[in-house]
């Protein structure tokens, strides 16, 4: 009786769905594949950041792969995040956000999975209307590029374990942050590689924003860590959407600190429901390692 409760009970939360709208649509001749979701969100408003495919070094480093295909993809809207960010600063932890796009050898299905407009307000820690309107245009489009596609949300989220937002701050005034952002910038990047990190993108988003930006300056890096999303992946392949992280590094005008921050592996746990040990220990030795590269920069 109580396993057919627990059962029940399961069902009728998943009914809620969860924070990963996941896209599945037959594939068995293999024409669908990320550049077919590249070239659709180009033609719809987005700036493709970075279109990784992950088999080769999969390969590489640990002899096999499990997928046909899997590439991280990451986008930004190039309108809606620049109101995003300039009223939201923060928000920039999604620029750019990820796609995952993954099928496994032998199978029939191609699939995508993208964040909802609530798990990135979630995330961020606060509401904003852009989160809404760049999940309508990111939907708009997969449905458009996937037109025999079912879709569906990902089960209800676990209790995240830690916290969702990663966040550092350093003093800098308007004489120092020059300074203090080539010494910021400089161990960030000293310090991702001997941790196993590698960065697939940068981003002078200052430089997009333009002469009317409010920061001094606002860089984001696309970061990740092969091992977390080769070992991830044998479970929970949609968590290919927090992959590669956003790390942030910005200073406004009229502010004297640097802000750093990412998305932390706690919403991988929660979101994408990864709760193997393996999954778990090399997500949270990510965490430790990410977190003592940003602290450095702090002390």
């Amino acid at each position: 009786m109580k396993i057919i409760f627990i059962t029940v009970l399961a069902g009728f939360l998943s009914l809620f769905g969860g924070d990963l709208h996941l896209f599945s649509v037959p594939n068995a001749d293999g024409k669908l594949n990320a550049g077919v979701i590249e070239k659709a969100l180009e033609a719809n408003g987005f700036i493709i950041s970075a279109n990784s495919e992950m088999n080769g070094p999969f390969k590489i480093q640990f002899g096999e792969s499990a997928f046909a295909q899997f590439n991280l993809l990451t986008a930004f809207h190039k309108n809606l995040s620049e109101s995003l960010v300039k009223t939201h600063p923060d928000g920039g932890i999604f620029v750019p956000m990820g796609f995952g796009i993954y099928q496994r050898s032998g199978e029939k299905e191609f699939h995508v999975s993208i964040l909802s407009a609530e798990a990135m307000a979630k995330i961020a820690g606060f509401k904003a209307p852009e989160f809404a309107l760049i999940e309508k245009e990111a939907l708009s489009t997969l449905k458009k590029a996937l037109p025999n596609a079912k879709v569906t949300m990902s089960e209800t989220a676990l209790p995240a374990a830690g916290a969702l937002l990663s966040r550092y701050v350093r003093p800098s005034d308007a004489k120092s942050w020059a300074a203090d952002k080539e010494e910021v910038e400089m161990m960030i990047e000293d310090g991702l590689k001997p941790a196993g990190f590698v960065m697939s993108n940068f981003t002078d988003y200052n430089f997009v924003l333009g002469e009317k930006s409010p920061f001094d300056f606002y860089d984001t890096y696309s970061i990740c860590k092969l091992k977390v999303i080769y070992t991830v992946a044998k479970t929970a392949p949609e968590a290919a959407a927090f992959a590669p992280c956003t790390l942030m590094v910005y200073k406004k005008k009229d502010t004297d600190e640097i802000v750093m921050g990412f998305p932390g592996v706690y919403n991988w746990m929660s979101s994408a429901r990864v709760s193997d040990p393996e999954g778990k220990a090399a997500l949270l030795q990510a965490q430790k390692d990410f977190e003592a590269v940003l602290q450095s920069t702090i002390e």
